[in-house]
């Protein structure tokens, strides 16, 4: 199974066997692989025949100390413009890779294979690429495109349940963003189903793929409307700001349900279809309980790059596959998501 899908902006996303696509892929260049100590020992002979960095596991590496280090080791190793960094791991790694990238020596040419559900439909597409800040998810960074992203089903087969669930929610945010019969066809599909069925899996990626490429290709720098891709977003970076024990897709998964559920209680989307959200995300595995006292998750959101003076942007679902993007004052905010509180 091999699909691509061209973005605009140069990148070549491929959907496929990695081992089998990448040497069409890598330019005639001095090719240096980022990667983690996690993907070196369990995919350690997709690149053991290039020169290798290896950085730290999780969001406590993603920061510019690591930045710093991997400069250090590019200079140690003589590494000149005329080179290619390729990315193989998750967010973290694509995400670091990037924005090292984007600023070594002014700029470098750089390509990323995915090895994580959520890095596959979400992080490691459309140009993104960042570090944290003070606790502040993706404060620093730049929007530079990859050459390629390889995503490739197979991979997939070594995450963790809750590794693998993490990406879903990634998923389940495109679909109500902009792709009814993808949310259908994720009702119809288990958990169980969705980690054994590579060929159901690979339809899925590409189809969350679509949604993104095609809002990023309208909107590559942000002007307004990429800012749909957000959706679920700024309460579930509150979340992990305020709770240590969530990763991102559990706390998207969360901010899902909450603007969901604001938005019916608003009038803006029909209870039902809020429902069906709801009912999803459980299906998959969720839990969507609150993990801190709302009160304090409202007070991070208000620290969230997305505000804009006295108020925030906040995305909102009016249906599945239809949202909106709505500047919520920061003292409507309290009052627009508190009566949920409850309902988690």
């Amino acid at each position: 199974m091999k699909q691509t899908i061209e973005i605009e902006s140069h990148s070549r996303i491929v959907i496929g066997d990695a081992v089998q696509v990448l040497p069409a892929l890598l330019p005639d260049k001095r090719i240096i692989v980022i990667t983690d100590s996690n993907v070196d020992r369990l995919h350690h002979s997709l690149f053991a025949k290039y020169d290798h960095i290896i950085i730290g596991l999780g969001e406590q590496s993603k920061n510019l100390a690591t930045v710093e280090r991997l400069y250090a080791a590019l200079m140690e190793k003589s590494v000149e413009r005329n080179c290619f960094l390729l990315g193989i791991g998750g967010g973290i790694v694509t995400d670091i890779t990037g924005f090292v990238a984007s600023t070594y020596m002014r700029g470098v040419e750089f390509g990323f294979i995915s090895t994580t559900l959520l890095g596959e439909v979400d992080a490691s597409v459309g140009g993104k690429n960042g570090v944290n800040v003070g606790g502040y998810k993706n404060m620093v960074g730049t929007i530079t495109q990859p050459r390629f992203v390889v995503c490739d089903p197979h991979l997939l087969t070594t995450l963790s349940d809750r590794e693998f669930r993490a990406g879903l929610a990634e998923v389940v945010k495109s679909a109500i963003i902009a792709d009814p019969t993808l949310f259908s066809l994720l009702e119809e599909s288990s958990f169980e189903a969705l980690r054994r069925d590579e060929e159901l899996l690979g339809r899925i990626i590409a189809a969350t793929l679509r949604v993104k490429t095609s809002i990023v290709e309208a909107d590559e720098r942000e002007g307004g409307l990429r800012r749909v891709l957000n959706l679920g977003h700024t309460p579930a970076h509150a979340i992990e700001k305020c709770c240590r024990s969530h990763n991102h897709g559990e706390a998207v998964a969360i901010g899902l349900c909450m603007v969901a559920e604001a938005a019916a209680k608003a009038g803006i989307m029909a209870s039902e279809e809020a429902a069906r959200v709801r009912a999803l995300l459980l299906r998959l595995g969720f839990d969507i309980e609150l993990p801190a006292p709302l009160p304090d998750l409202l007070k991070a959101m208000r620290k969230d790059k997305k505000r804009n003076g006295g108020a925030i942007h906040l995305i909102i679902p009016e249906a599945i596959g239809k949202v909106r993007d709505m500047e919520l004052p920061y003292e409507d905010m309290d009052s627009f998501f508190t009566s949920n509180e409850h309902q988690h």
